[in-house]
């Protein structure tokens, strides 16, 4: 039995074979008939060209000597001469294109008439014959001469003419031939493709489709098929391994099921012992699976939909982390919910999971409950900010001892007294300084500090900030400069706090910027935004330190300056105060570049 690729090759060397001959047909008839054109064309086209051109020459000749016969005085010997050369010309043509039987002998009568014409005519120009013998002359032999030549020449172009409808009828009957002709090769190579496309679909479209079927069945999980093979060509060995790879499919299912199964039970059991709250959700936010916590805690049992759980925040993260590249966690922060009437604090977070074509297959939901990190936080806090108050009472009394001390007002003081005077004010300061810092971060974060906003120009803040560290930089060597554009919106700020961050950012900068360095404040604009950026060209700060650097209480290593990383801390509370961030960057050595947004004013946006 023929295979498929013999099979498809006759049914395709059939159908070549078929549009050969017929284009080679189409070549040999498109040749005759374009001979048969050309016949018509170029024998016989001339001959008629060349009557017509004569007929037109005689006319001329005569009009001029009807003009001469009515004026005497006419000058019409160039005209009748250059008409003549005409009609000679064609009459010439006409000799040179002999063509069919008889316009030979009618070309000679005629070549004959215009000699007799032209030596009449001849006779009719000469100055010495009188206007009775002219006229004589004209209608006696002239005009019956040029009657003579005129219907000579019509024989000549009625031959040619009925030749060319003779050429154009035979043409014709060849073009309809080879419509005929090209019809049933037409209707041969219809057949024969239909003939072919009818076995194709048995030899190859039928097959395939049986396969894809089975692939469909095995994609759904259906195993057990069997594919009935109807030729041992190659369709039928793909049959035939088809079948072989379902059975080795079945054997691998069996042996596989058991093994899954108890995967599944395994890692279902660990889930639900998992202290946290954790819940495997489908694309459709319906839980599958949960650990106790999550089913005591946020009733997520299997089975629940997370768009009716609380709270709502829940599957605003799951949203969320569909959006998300796979694999990459989401989260919102800190919220508060009741468990059994008592308040608690959780850490919601919820990360997809890769399918295998690395879109989210599910979302794996984990709620960290912090709520004794965040009880420890607020003691802390309120240690700190009620610490902070009590010192700064005592604090202030020994600072008014030591500077009624140094003021002499109690007794007069040697050197070595001063000396250590001046130390301990100098320590209280710092001192104060701390605690005051300490009491604008608690009051900063209990919001018992508010922020008083207003429409500011940028430029203004940036310049009132930079004027009072103007000689300070000059002090030192350093270079200070601002970019700030002058078309830049307003922004919401509270000025005073503004001029806060800014102190603390410049403070920093030229504390770590050697002589010759240079300080840079800058502003662009960032979506509903304006980024205000503080770059120096200092020491930088190391890698592992950067993510670090806005902590309360978080020193870089080997930085020995005064301070208890307090600075910093409080420019994040005024930024975020203001619903702006902060950022922070820097390379080692060359330097760090420290900004924070600000929302452009509201009017601004109208």
């Amino acid at each position: 039995m023929f295979g498929l690729r013999r099979r498809l090759a006759l049914g395709f060397g059939v159908l070549l074979l078929v549009v050969l001959a017929q284009g080679l047909l189409s070549i040999r008839e498109m040749t005759k008939l374009g001979g048969s054109i050309d016949l018509i064309l170029r024998e016989n086209y001339r001959s008629v060209v060349a009557c017509q051109q004569m007929k037109e020459a005689l006319a001329d000749i005569e009009r001029q000597a009807l003009r001469l016969l009515v004026d005497s005085k006419a000058r019409v010997g160039e005209p009748i001469k250059s008409s003549s050369a005409k009609f000679a010309a064609a009459l010439a043509a006409e000799l040179d294109n002999i063509t069919l039987p008889g316009e030979g002998e009618r070309a000679e009568q005629l070549k004959n008439l215009y000699a007799s014409y032209h030596e009449e005519a001849g006779k009719f120009l000469s100055p010495g014959l009188s206007d009775e013998g002219k006229k004589a002359l004209y209608f006696g032999r002239l005009e019956p001469l040029g009657q003579e030549i005129a219907r000579a020449a019509d024989e000549i172009s009625t031959l040619n003419q009925d030749n060319m409808v003779q050429a154009n009828d035979h043409a014709r009957a060849e073009a309809a031939g080879s419509r005929r002709e090209m019809y049933i090769l037409l209707a041969a190579a219809v057949a024969l493709g239909s003939a072919f496309i009818f076995f194709t679909g048995r030899w190859v479209l039928e097959p395939v489709a049986a396969l894809t079927k089975s692939a469909e069945e095995i994609t759904q999980g259906n195993l057990d098929l069997v594919i009935t093979a109807q030729f041992q060509d190659e369709i039928g060995r793909l049959s035939q391994a088809f079948n072989a790879m379902a059975q080795s499919l079945r054997e691998f299912r069996r042996s596989d099921q058991a093994r899954l199964a108890r995967a599944q039970r395994a890692a279902q059991q660990t889930l639900r012992n998992l202290p946290e709250a954790v819940a495997v959700l489908d694309l459709s936010g319906v839980v599958e699976v949960s650990s106790n916590g999550a089913a005591e805690n946020f009733s997520l049992k299997p089975g629940t939909r997370l768009k009716e759980a609380e709270p709502k925040l829940l599957y605003e993260l799951f949203e969320g982390a569909l959006k998300e590249e796979s694999g990459r966690p989401f989260g919102e922060g800190v919220v508060q919910h009741f468990v059994r009437g008592e308040e608690r604090f959780f850490r919601p977070r919820a990360v997809p999971i890769p399918g295998p074509d690395f879109h989210p297959s599910g979302v794996l939901l984990v709620v960290e409950d912090v709520t004794q990190f965040h009880r420890q936080e607020e003691m802390k806090k309120g240690l700190i900010a009620m610490v902070s108050h009590q010192l700064r009472t005592p604090l202030t009394s020994v600072r008014m001892a030591l500077h009624l001390l140094l003021e002499e007002k109690v007794g007069p003081l040697n050197h070595g007294q001063i000396d250590l005077l001046l130390a301990a004010r100098e320590d209280g300061d710092r001192l104060h300084a701390i605690l005051d810092d300490l009491l604008d971060m608690s009051r900063l974060q209990s919001g018992r500090s508010p922020i008083e906003t207003a429409a500011t120009r940028p430029e203004h803040l940036v310049e009132e900030s930079l004027d009072s560290f103007r000689p300070s930089a000059l002090d030192r060597g350093v270079k200070l400069l601002s970019e700030v554009p002058a078309d830049l919106p307003d922004v919401e700020a509270d000025s005073g706090r503004i001029r806060h961050v800014f102190g603390n950012l410049l403070s920093n900068a030229l504390k770590y910027t050697a002589p010759g360095g240079t300080v840079k404040v800058s502003a662009s604009p960032e979506d509903r935004f304006i980024r205000f950026a503080v770059s120096d060209t200092g020491s930088g700060i190391a890698p592992d330190c950067l993510p670090r650097v806005f902590e309360a209480f978080y020193r870089a290593q080997g930085d020995g300056e005064a301070g208890v990383g307090l600075g910093l801390a409080i420019v994040k509370e005024i930024v975020e105060a203001h619903h702006g961030t902060v950022k922070a960057e820097s390379r080692k050595g060359e330097g760090s570049t420290f900004s924070f947004t600000l929302p452009v004013s509201a009017k601004e946006e109208h």
